[in-house]
């Protein structure tokens, strides 16, 4: 497994890749911040579908989604 964690307007966004084929990996992500918890549907841990993806791919799309929830979770940056 290899873990990654990305910083995005005062949360951090937990990447986790885990091999699932040669050089192919499933990803899940995680935000982190604020009021947000693990036992919360807001930071629970969420399935990136449509993989198995290339280590480059599976950061990038997980970082994207990430940041993607944090601005409907706290509106868009003014």
């Amino acid at each position: 497994m290899m873990n990654r964690v990305i910083r995005y307007r005062s949360f951090e966004i937990h990447v986790q890749l885990t091999e699932v084929d040669q050089d192919m990996y499933g990803v899940t992500f995680q935000i982190k911040g604020h009021n947000v918890g693990r036992m919360s549907t807001d930071g629970a841990v969420v399935t990136v579908r449509h993989g198995p993806f290339t280590m480059r791919w599976a950061y990038l799309i997980a970082e994207i989604a990430g940041q993607a929830a944090i601005d409907i979770l706290i509106g868009p940056e003014s």
